[in-house]
């Protein structure tokens, strides 16, 4: 087998590659929460849950409607804390940088990690850089590892039958924006990426209820998340299609690119499952946070097995996981 753009797209190819990656990772101390396949690893360390994970981004282009390669750096290691319930407080940064990159786009993309670290309350401690000959490497790319705090820690195969899914906001922004702007599309402001640290927003949903499971909606979009969850709880989502928020503009140009908005990356999202008890404080939380405005419940958690959709006509049909993102290099 050899590795192709697929096993980095977070479908279900990528699967393929992560169980030779993690053929041996319970005979070492990397096997810590690595096991799961969750957002991160949880640490306890004197009383104390520490949440450590890592990310590496080769978003393509590098600055894009809404954001760019340092902003969404940040982010994405931000939000895989928060998800698990930690409250991020540092983190490193490793750059790997083309020979001829320009300096003028360096310190935008720093100033940019700089913005949302202030926005997440996290410091970034320690990093690296290392230069690479022109033609090797194209243009950037960025490792970010984090460390979080949580009070209560958060999985994502919690999912228990009576939960109600929330999602914090509308779906498919990100990769959309990204495939727009590649292809060439002036579409104004109409899409933009949702890239955005959800720590605050997380959190105000933390202290308000109980959640059962998180997940961040990143490569292979919803549809790649929520199947995941309900794998890894061992059972049904059922999910309404009138209720799934999607803006109309994204609606409309992925019907255009021919691209399933439920399959495309999420950057500033949060998937929940909430007990039916604290659906309406969670959705209060979340609404009170400028992230979480469009906050909606979508399904509901049922015995049994599979994603199912309830469709706008009457019908049902499977959500299945994509075997890839449709838009590589989202992130």
């Amino acid at each position: 087998m050899k590795v192709t753009l697929m096993h980095g797209a977070g479908g279900e190819v990528m699967g393929e590659l992560l169980q030779v990656l993690t053929k041996f990772s319970h005979n070492n101390a990397g096997g810590i929460g690595l096991e799961a396949l969750d957002d991160g690893a949880v640490i306890p360390f004197h009383g104390t849950n520490l949440v450590f994970t890592t990310d590496s981004h080769v978003v393509r282009p590098i600055f894009f409607p809404g954001g760019d390669i340092g902003r969404i750096a940040v982010c994405g290691t931000v939000n895989d804390l928060a998800v698990m319930g930690g409250r991020p407080i540092a983190l490193s940064c490793g750059m790997i940088i083309e020979e001829g990159f320009d300096v003028g786009d360096l310190a935008r993309i720093v100033a940019s990690m700089d913005e949302a670290l202030g926005e997440a309350g996290a410091n970034l401690v320690t990093g690296d850089t290392k230069v690479m000959e022109k033609g090797a490497l194209d243009g950037i790319v960025i490792n970010t590892a984090g460390i979080g705090v949580a009070e209560t820690v958060v999985r994502d195969n919690g999912l228990m039958p009576g939960d109600a899914i929330i999602v914090s906001g509308t779906l498919g922004d990100h990769g959309i924006a990204i495939m727009a702007h590649r292809e060439g599309f002036d579409l104004g402001e109409q899409i933009r990426s949702d890239v955005a640290p959800i720590w605050g927003m997380v959190e105000n949903a933390l202290k308000a209820g109980r959640i059962h499971a998180m997940k961040d909606p990143t490569r292979g979009g919803f549809a790649s998340a929520i199947n995941d969850m309900a794998k890894k709880s061992g059972v049904c989502v059922r999910v309404k299609e009138e209720q799934l928020p999607i803006k109309k503009s994204v609606r409309s140009a992925s019907g255009m690119l021919g691209i399933d908005p439920l399959e495309v990356a999420n950057e500033g999202k949060v998937i929940m499952g909430v007990p039916p008890g604290d659906v309406d404080v969670i959705l209060t939380a979340l609404r009170c946070h400028k992230y979480g405005r469009e906050a909606a419940v979508v399904g509901t958690v049922t015995q049994g097995a599979h994603v199912i959709m309830e469709t706008s006509i009457g019908g049902e049909r499977f959500i299945e996981p994509p075997m890839g993102d449709p838009v590589p290099r989202v992130c």
